[in-house]
Formats: C-alpha cells, structure tokens, sequence
C-alpha cells in the first residue's frame, strides 16, 4: 500500500496535510519521521528523573522515579499516592514491571512491593535491598535482581514464595534480565554472565575491561547480544566477543534494549535513540527533539507506540498519517521550490541544490554541472552514519537547477523541468535535454 508523504520545506518540517496520527509505526520509515511528542522534567512534568515505565492493563502508564511513583494517561500526570496505613518501601523507583495477571511490580531502593485490587504488599525478604532488574519469564516466575551490602542475589516468586540464589556471586548485583526464544534465562552480573535456566547455571566471563552489563536481547538472527559499559557485545560459542551495527563505525555507550512488536530493535545509548530494522540502523537525538541528550528506558505500550526516557524527561513516538521526508531521508535542500507526484508512485521535488525524486523509500538526487551544493550531501560525511544515504547522479543532462515542474503527457511518467537555462525532460530516470523547438 502507497504511503503518501510529506517533504520538509523549511527548518520547522513543513508538512503538507492534516498530521493524524494512526496505527502502529511503520517499520520502513526513519524514526524522524514518526510523530514525536516530549514531556521535560524543566518544565514541570514530573519531580526527578525517570528510571522505568510501564503499564497496567487499565490503559495507564506508570512512571518510576528517584522522587515516587507517578500515573500517566497521555496527558495529565499525577503523583501516586498508597491507601491509608501503607507505604511503599522507598520513594526512589528504580523497576517496574506488569506482570500478566495485572499486578504492578514496584522495585525501590529498600525493597520489592506489588500493586493489585488496589492492595499494596511488601517483601520482608527484600527490606533494605536495592531492586536492579526484573523480568516475568513465560512459565510466570518473576526473577529480579538485588543489592544488599555490596552484593548481589538473584531471586525468583513463584506461587507467592521468595527463594534468593548466589549472595556475592553476581558482584554488586543483576542489572539485566532476558529469556530468549529458546527459553533460556539470562543473568547479566557484575563482570561475568550467567545462563540461569533451564538446567544447571552456566557461568561465562567477560572480557577485560567489561565491568557491567547493561542490557541483554537477541539480533535477527537470535545470537544473544550485551549491552556493556564500552560498547555492544556478543556471545559466540560460549566467548564473549565485540558486535558492530551495521554501517556504524567508532565507539558508542548502549544502555537498554527492546525488541517491539514489528520485529525492530531498538537500542538506548549516550548518542541518543537507535533502532535496527532489516539491516539499517537510525538515529534520534537531542537535535532531533529527543527530550535530553541521552536514552534509557524504552517501552512499548499496548498501541504499539514507543516510549523512551532520559535524564531530562520522557518521549513518546506514533505513527503519522502522512509522514515527513527531510535530510536525513536524503533530501539535497531543505529549501524547495515545488512537488510533483506522478503515476508510478514517486514524488519529486525542485530545491535549491538540485531535483530529487523519493521512490520506494529512497531518495536520488540530480544535480546539473552549474547547480550549487549548498545542501547536505548523501555520503559526503564522515564518521557514523544513520539513516538514509542520497543515490546522486551528476552531469545527466540536467542543465541548470529546476524551479518548478509540470507533468508531460507525451512521456509516460514523463516530468517537464523549467530550470535557469533551458527545458529539460524526466523520463526513466534519465534526464534527456529537450530542445525550444520540442517544447
């Protein structure tokens, strides 16, 4: 199905319909090109950072924070208050989890507490200890990790009884929890990685100089990744080993891990939002809209929006009923003149540094030899690289740079191009000059 699009005429994206927003996000589209919306502690939004995010079944989302628990429905968030004669067991929110049956599991800087039929219970087995993780596996055992003394137990409820494995065995604590599509249970310690279940734990070094994991998930091809204090890595026939993404070069920080409900995988780092999906990544950053320079914490709701936190506040990403196209998509300029759409579907437009034609989620730039190249050119950076790169075609017949465009009836999908110095002709994604006399 044909997507129709939009195309950033100016610094603030201008965009040419109504911007509804529908569905859940299509995958192929750059995350620039969803409808972001942020919300900023500076601006009142909630009392401290956010460090977890989830939500309950009755549509609410609930947000974890070093000064309490808040509730969140998209609009107006308030701070949570427990019935009369109980408290939770600290107000920083370090984890929260939705469990399947609807109770919201709350894990604090002193201890583990639960949310139910409006009851709240706390776990005396927890008391005084730092909640660094927690996970839901699929037989409905909850597993979180914790910190006391300057260790770490790994625990487990199930059926309403708490049972704490390896004090001291995981270092200062569990900081990250996975169950892969095999069903395997994995435990990311201080320094060292555990499969927990099924069977006997299995325990897997990390190499010199990985000091904490961060995250855990599984690429496309269910090779087990881990996000670690300098960089990504992998485990390969039982080696821990390092893992690029794709097109991306240099060092970059991740944090947390998600892979959503259309198959992509979105990544948090110090660089700001990534996400990987058929072999592309992207980016989104502070200079995007991103609410603060970093990313934590990414959350899909039950409409399949993503959510992602930062120091700075919370940023919320939707679909588009008609999405925007701009230099990161690849357009030359962001100063354009005209669009014309024709019948095979791509959409072309004139800017100040050349004709670009957007087709079958790519974009190919035509410049002539007397265009100026004021605009950003794809390729023509160095360092990493996120998002669309520009196919660019110089020296095609194109004379001169084209202010507007007219269908040509006597080519099929043919363009007509008024440009500085003569009229030139699209046609096949050739550009053949089109003398006076044709015209």
């Amino acid at each position: 199905m044909r997507h129709p699009v939009a195309l950033t005429a100016t610094l603030s994206s201008i965009v040419l319909a109504c911007c509804v927003c529908v569905g859940a996000l299509d995958p192929s589209r750059d995350i620039s090109q969803y409808a972001h919306t942020s919300w900023k502690i500076r601006d009142g939004f909630v009392k401290g950072t956010i460090h977890s995010i989830s939500q309950t079944p009755d549509g609410y989302l609930w947000l974890g924070t070093d000064s309490g628990l808040f509730r969140f429905d998209g609009i107006r968030v308030v701070p949570w208050q427990p019935p009369a004669g109980a408290k939770l067991p600290a107000n920083y929110i370090s984890q929260l989890l939705v469990a399947h049956d609807g109770t919201l599991w709350i894990g604090t800087l002193r201890g583990l507490a639960s949310w139910k039929d409006g009851s709240l219970t706390q776990y005396p087995e927890t008391a005084g200890a730092y909640v660094s993780s927690l996970l839901e596996d699929r037989e409905q055992t909850l597993w979180f990790g914790v910190t006391e003394a300057s260790k770490g137990r790994f625990c487990s409820i199930r059926a309403g009884k708490i049972e704490c494995h390896g004090a001291g065995s995981f270092g200062l604590g569990v900081f990250a929890l996975y169950q892969d599509h095999k069903g395997n249970l994995w435990a990311g310690g201080e320094k060292e990685l555990w499969r927990w279940a099924p069977g006997s734990p299995e325990r897997y070094a990390l190499p010199r100089g990985v000091s904490q994991i961060r995250g855990l998930a599984e690429d496309d091809s269910g090779m087990l990744l881990l996000s670690t204090d300098v960089g990504l890595k992998q485990l390969v026939a039982g080696k821990v080993e390092n893992y690029s993404l794709p097109g991306i070069t240099g060092h970059f920080s991740p944090s947390k891990f998600l892979r959503s409900s259309d198959g992509s995988l979105w990544i948090s780092s110090h660089e700001g939002l990534l996400r990987l999906h058929h072999g592309r990544v992207d980016r989104f950053g502070a200079a995007d809209g991103l609410s603060g320079d970093s990313a934590d914490r990414i959350f899909e709701d039950r409409e399949e929006n993503i959510w992602v936190t930062t120091p700075e506040g919370l940023g919320r990403f939707r679909e588009y009923a008609i999405p925007t196209i701009s230099q990161s998509q690849g357009l030359s300029s962001l100063d354009v003149y005209t669009i014309q759409a024709i019948r095979d579907g791509s959409i072309w437009t004139t800017t100040a540094d050349g004709l670009n034609r957007w087709a079958n989620g790519g974009m190919t730039v035509y410049r002539g030899r007397n265009a100026p190249r004021g605009g950003k050119q794809g390729g023509g950076e160095t360092g990493p690289r996120f998002g669309y790169s520009a196919h660019e075609i110089a020296n095609n017949g194109l004379v001169g740079n084209p202010h507007s465009l007219g269908l040509d009836e006597r080519v099929d999908c043919g363009l007509r191009l008024p440009t500085e110095c003569s009229i030139s002709r699209a046609a096949d994604l050739s550009m053949p000059r089109v003398s006076r006399a044709d015209t």
